[in-house]
């Protein structure tokens, strides 16, 4: 699984890169579905210990596709801003390549719903969504294998002045 950025200069550190996956709202989860065909999907996330964290319905195409095949991709989007008048983009993303597992533990299904609510409802008392959902809801954890970010060149030439 492991290859070498065509584009090394644009690579972005460790840190970096697990910065973005600390502070992303949104990634994109792919996998191989029915058919071997890919199947991506935005969703909601939250990175702790080094693990991703996703909720879901118990049943669907994903949870379909995880169960036949654990391992996925996903990407998250730190900055995409259009350069019309330099027919480009100045970008910032992470992919990270994992294998998915069903949290099946009341502990950590109840800690993972803690941890999405508290980064996508700072403030507000979880509680009671928590006890309503947590026998219905499905928590994933995607144990990381490996992350790389890469930036536009642009980006990277101004760090450089």
């Amino acid at each position: 699984m492991e290859r070498e950025m065509r584009r090394f200069r644009q690579k972005l550190s460790e840190n970096e890169s697990l910065d973005i996956l600390q502070k992303g709202k949104v990634a994109v989860l792919a996998v191989a579905e029915d058919n071997d065909y890919p199947y991506a999907v935005p969703l909601n996330y939250v990175y702790h210990n080094g693990d991703i964290y996703v909720h879901s319905a118990s049943q669907g195409h994903k949870i379909d596709a995880l169960k036949r095949n654990p391992k996925c991709s996903l990407c998250i989007v730190d900055k995409d801003d259009i350069i019309a008048e330099e027919f480009t983009s100045y970008f910032r993303s992470v992919i990270a390549f994992g294998e998915a597992e069903f949290i099946t533990s009341e502990e950590t299904k109840i800690m993972a719903l803690r941890l999405l609510c508290e980064k996508y409802s700072p403030g507000v008392n979880p509680t009671d969504e928590i006890n309503k959902s947590q026998q219905v809801v499905t928590i994933i954890r995607i144990r990381l294998e490996q992350i790389t970010g890469k930036e536009a060149i642009e980006l990277v030439r101004r760090r450089n002045l």
